[in-house]
């Protein structure tokens, strides 16, 4: 089945707004035509097929036949196209309800209404078939009735156009319970094939039920080939005889006992509606050899339309009609032998013999004919392909060539799906051609649902899925007001979808509350702040801070995250609140050491600034010399001190000054 969600653009035009029905081909959606502003019903090829380049091209010829088929009782192809790795083919809405819908609330339908519509289904498989298209699959699925039963045709997009052998899914097209013997046989199929389709459906109109069923496929296509039906009057009486007369003709095993075409069919018909609504019984003669003949081999009752009828009555007896004295139509009054009038004695004469003559015949052709009829229809025998582990469209392929009938049964296994897994008869065995080979053909290993993993670690969340048959394909995170940040959310698929043993799925992990953003509450009071911020989701953390402006005690200094930051609902935002200073009295430092000092303000609730001063005093090294404020005034607890530390810096050494007077010595010369 494909998935397409509701609002999906299909090849850009057509919007799809709810699924019609899904079929073995094709899924149905109804779609919004975009561009014309008018529904239509889109058909989407399943992908199996899709991907079988032969099976597309068939498709694509087909639906092109189709597309030229404009009739007012088949529903209208407008487009085809591709589309997310498939094929799809639009066609018109139609809001009525299928035939087998009508046939399920109110069969048996009265035997007019019955022919009437019946008339419109030969009407569109008449025009069709002047096309070169074969349906193959005529049901009352495929019709749909409007108001006034006004029929409509619709599925000649997968029908057999020309040289076309499109099967479905392999096999034979067709719904079991409304093919033709020919083409539960797997041979070729023509017009009369598709009016067996039609007299199957008439026959269900009828009598509110259909000819040949039973549990299986292949038993109900056996029974097309060897059994004879139950004559409709049989299930109800108010049949009229001749109508009987033509469904049966129309269900003839052989396609050449049966309507050649639809106009036969249609003409035959409107005589049996002429004479119904005349009151009479009508004279129903069109050129039809036998009619209403069982399969061959097999002991139907036997029904001649002539001038004068046998039919079934509910006991398989024979039944009178009414047209005369030899009630099987060898002569009527006045056309005798030479024109001579029959002696009615003679006539009881013959009477009293005919049921011997008939049980001579009818001894002689059961044994002579059912010699006859083994010897010319015995059926060569071949050899069975193996087609185990082969793909669906080869194995069918492969056992058509070989002149076998392909029967499809789907069924979970753990092998890709589309590959045989069983065949019966098996490989290599000898069957005789012709035959119904079925073929099991894996749809993969089932389904299971998925299950629920919210509020479970991204572990668990994993080994849960593993534990149900499925894989995380990926991981995602999304923002929850109710699942905790690190916790799974949800699945994609949901929980409790049914999803493909192995599918991946996407894990959703909660990243906790969505970001919001965060109010701005500068400037607002410590009261009105955390109102705010509580009612936007978030916790509030304050610290205090002193502020020497009055106007600012008691508001917001400052916020973080600061606006217009957005954070996640219920975390944290900081806010700083000014408060008012408190006083005490400067203690008297001068003198004090150092780290004495520090600690007395400190102890006192001030704040500690050091400076430095030189002195020549080695006593005030390293003690406090000055102060500010002073001692013994008031400020602000956490405002600052100033101390200043002396800092011993010996004075400069004393110098004295020596004058010299130099000595002069004076020297005689000569002494």
């Amino acid at each position: 089945m494909t998935e397409i969600p509701v609002g999906t653009l299909i090849d850009d035009r057509y919007r799809v707004t709810s699924r019609l029905g899904s079929g073995g081909m094709a899924d149905v959606f109804l779609a919004q035509d975009e561009q014309l502003g008018r529904n239509v019903a889109v058909k989407l090829l399943h992908r199996r097929f899709a991907a079988d380049p032969g099976f597309v091209e068939r498709f694509r010829r087909e639906a092109q036949a189709a597309a030229g088929l404009q009739h007012p009782n088949v529903v209208s192809v407008y487009d085809r196209g591709e589309f997310d790795g498939t094929y799809y083919i639009a066609m018109e809405y139609l809001p009525g309800r299928t035939l087998k819908q009508l046939i399920r609330d109110e069969a048996p339908l009265e035997p007019e209404r019955a022919i009437e519509i019946t008339l419109q289904i030969l009407r569109a498989s008449r025009f069709a078939h002047r096309h070169g298209v074969i349906h193959r699959d005529l049901k009352p699925h495929n019709v749909i009735v409007g108001d006034g039963d006004h029929v409509k045709v619709t599925d000649f997009g997968i029908a057999r156009a020309g040289a076309s052998d499109m099967t479905e899914t392999g096999s034979i097209m067709g719904t079991a319970q409304y093919l033709s013997p020919e083409q539960a046989q797997g041979h070729a199929v023509g017009e009369p094939s598709d009016l067996y389709s039609v007299a199957v459906v008439l026959y269900e109109m009828l009598t509110g039920r259909v000819p040949f069923d039973a549990e299986s496929a292949v038993t109900i296509a056996l029974k097309h080939v060897s059994e004879a039906p139950a004559p409709p009057r049989s299930i109800n009486p108010l049949i009229p005889l001749e109508l009987e007369q033509v469904v049966l003709w129309a269900l003839n095993k052989n396609p050449v006992d049966r309507p050649q075409d639809a106009d036969q069919f249609i003409n035959v018909l409107e005589q049996v509606r002429e004479s119904m609504q005349s009151g009479g019984r009508g004279e129903v003669t069109a050129s039809m050899a036998a009619i209403a003949a069982g399969a061959a081999g097999a002991a139907a009752p036997i029904a001649l339309m002539s001038s004068g009828a046998v039919a079934s009555q509910p006991d398989g007896s024979p039944r009178a009609g009414d047209g005369g004295p030899d009630e099987l139509g060898y002569g009527a009054p006045g056309n005798g032998s030479n024109g001579r009038r029959r002696d009615p004695d003679d006539d009881r004469d013959r009477g009293r013999a005919w049921p011997w003559v008939l049980a001579l015949l009818a001894v002689l052709l059961l044994v002579g004919g059912g010699v006859a009829a083994y010897l010319l229809t015995r059926p060569v025998k071949v050899i069975v392909p193996s087609v185990v582990n082969e793909a669906q469209p080869a194995a069918t392929a492969t056992l058509q060539n070989a002149g076998f009938t392909p029967n499809v049964i789907n069924e979970t296994w753990p092998a890709p799906a589309g590959t045989v897994i069983r065949q019966s008869p098996s490989g290599g065995s000898i069957a005789a051609k012709g035959s119904i080979v079925t073929l099991t053909v894996s749809q993969g290993p089932g389904q299971v649902q998925v299950p629920s993993v919210s509020a479970q670690s991204q572990s668990q969340a994993t080994q849960t899925l593993a534990h149900a048959g499925l894989t995380v394909q990926r991981i995602l995170t999304e923002s929850s007001s109710v699942v905790a940040k690190g916790l799974a959310t949800r699945t994609d698929p949901l929980a409790g979808q049914s999803v493909q043993v192995d599918s991946g799925v996407t894990l959703y992990i909660s990243s906790g509350k969505a970001p919001v953003p965060v109010p701005n509450v500068l400037g607002d009071t410590s009261q009105g702040a955390r109102g705010t911020l509580q009612a936007a989701g978030f916790i509030v953390n304050q610290t205090n801070q002193v502020t020497n402006n009055p106007a600012q005690v008691g508001t917001v200094l400052a916020q973080s995250p600061s606006p217009p930051t957005k954070a996640p609902g219920g975390s944290a935002v900081s806010i700083t609140v000014g408060t008012a200073p408190t006083t005490s009295q400067v203690p008297n430092l001068i003198g004090f050491t150092e780290p004495a000092a520090a600690n007395t303000l400190t102890a006192a609730g001030f704040s500690v600034r050091k400076q430095t001063r030189n002195v020549t005093d080695a006593s005030q090294d390293g003690n406090v010399v000055d102060q500010a404020p002073r001692a013994g005034t008031t400020a602000a607890k956490g405002s600052t001190v100033t101390i200043t530390i002396g800092r011993y810096t010996p004075p400069p050494p004393t110098t004295t000054s020596t004058t010299t007077t130099p000595t002069s010595t004076s020297t005689t010369p000569g002494g």
